[in-house]
């Protein structure tokens, strides 16, 4: 894929991702055809610090968890009222890293 585009994907997408995958990222983006970029550009990433605010005001009732794809988890926050409110304190801490690494599992999805 061409240079420039690449550069733009990563300056307009970094906060959807962890700084560690950037590199591997523009890595994987240069090796990538280019009839692949009109759909690369239209995937929607999930914002974590929308995500965080979320977590904070609705965190007991697992919203976060099932706005990021974590079914499960949401079930069981819901369940527990947030783990008796200790699991949604811990998520404000941990919330923002799993919507990155989910951004990252549905990039990866998407280039492999």
């Amino acid at each position: 894929m061409e240079l420039q585009k690449v550069d733009m994907f990563i300056l307009s997408n970094a906060k959807f991702f962890e700084s560690h995958h950037i590199n591997a990222i523009r890595d994987r983006l240069i090796a990538l055809d280019d009839s692949k970029w009109p759909v690369l550009s239209t995937v929607q990433y999930k914002d974590p610090s929308t995500i965080l605010i979320i977590s904070i005001l609705a965190g007991t009732l697992g919203i976060d968890r099932f706005m990021i794809g974590d079914t499960g988890l949401g079930v069981g926050k819901l369940l527990t009222c947030g783990g008796f409110g200790i699991w949604a304190i811990v998520d404000w801490f941990m919330i923002q890293g799993a919507t990155r690494e989910k951004n990252m599992e549905k990039l990866q999805q998407f280039l492999y």
